[in-house]
């Protein structure tokens, strides 16, 4: 620490960045406090950001210490400092919480869409499509996590009576999801073979309903998690899928096996 106040103050600037790297590796709580000051008045930013940071995460062992307290005594503006940055870095956190949680549910729908796509066009081990050879013998589908309940969803659905009432939680659910794949998908000639799909598009340019602005914006995300979620694979794996897509010969309807 004398060591940096002397080099600040003299200018050499070599051992001041060897002084600034010695304190980063020996940063601990009963010390960080003396070490914040002092990286205040050399001049010395990135020791400060490693300060505020450690105490930040270390907050509760560092009030307990005697430079905390002689801080509080002594430099009410430093403490008012720190406590905004742990304000705003928990803030961050929280955000930063949020929004993985939120892609991550936007990942997940944007894999249902693809699961959607893959029953009605290719067939799975119970649902398939109509105009397709499907195997009894196969084995469960390892392409897609969701596979297997959404095709659990749609057998109920395609044999629930509650549905007509509109009292049943999961066809609603089947409902939205066979909505939402309305609002990302981009044939609008009657060429998409999911259910319901050209009825809900036709719906769309018909009807100038309040909700609509909701289901385009989470449409967005969906391909938007679609997108970031391809990027992250393999070029290979990427290619591959790529392929899959373009070749899918496409159905009219799907039938329970």
């Amino acid at each position: 620490m004398h060591l940096l106040a002397l080099s600040h103050v003299y200018m050499v600037q070599q051992l001041k960045q060897r002084c600034i790297k010695g304190l980063t590796h020996r940063l601990t709580t009963e010390s960080v406090v003396d070490v914040l000051q002092l990286a205040r008045l050399c001049d010395a930013p990135d020791l400060h950001l490693r300060c505020m940071k450690l105490l930040a995460k270390n907050f509760k062992a560092v009030e307990a210490t005697e430079g905390w307290k002689f801080l509080v005594k002594h430099d009410p503006w430093l403490e008012l400092d720190i406590l905004r940055f742990i304000d705003e870095h928990e803030t961050r956190k929280k955000k930063s919480r949020r929004y993985r949680m939120e892609q991550g549910i936007y990942a997940e729908l944007s894999e249902a869409m693809e699961c959607l796509e893959h029953i009605c066009y290719e067939g799975c081990t119970h649902v398939g499509p109509y105009d397709a050879e499907v195997k009894r013998e196969r084995t469960p589908c390892g392409r897609f996590a969701t596979c297997q309940g959404l095709q659990v969803l749609i057998r109920h659905f395609a044999t629930c009576e509650k549905k007509v009432r509109g009292g049943c939680v999961r066809c609603k659910r089947m409902w939205q999801l066979f909505r939402l794949h309305s609002y990302v998908c981009h044939d609008t000639d009657s060429s998409c073979k999911v259910p319901f799909c050209r009825q809900f598009q036709l719906r769309m340019q018909q009807e100038k309903r309040k909700d609509d602005a909701k289901w385009k914006l989470l449409a967005r995300k969906v391909a938007s998690a679609k997108v970031m979620s391809s990027l992250s694979l393999p070029k290979r794996k990427r290619d591959e899928e790529t392929r899959v897509t373009m070749d899918n010969p496409g159905i009219r309807s799907f039938k329970l096996l």
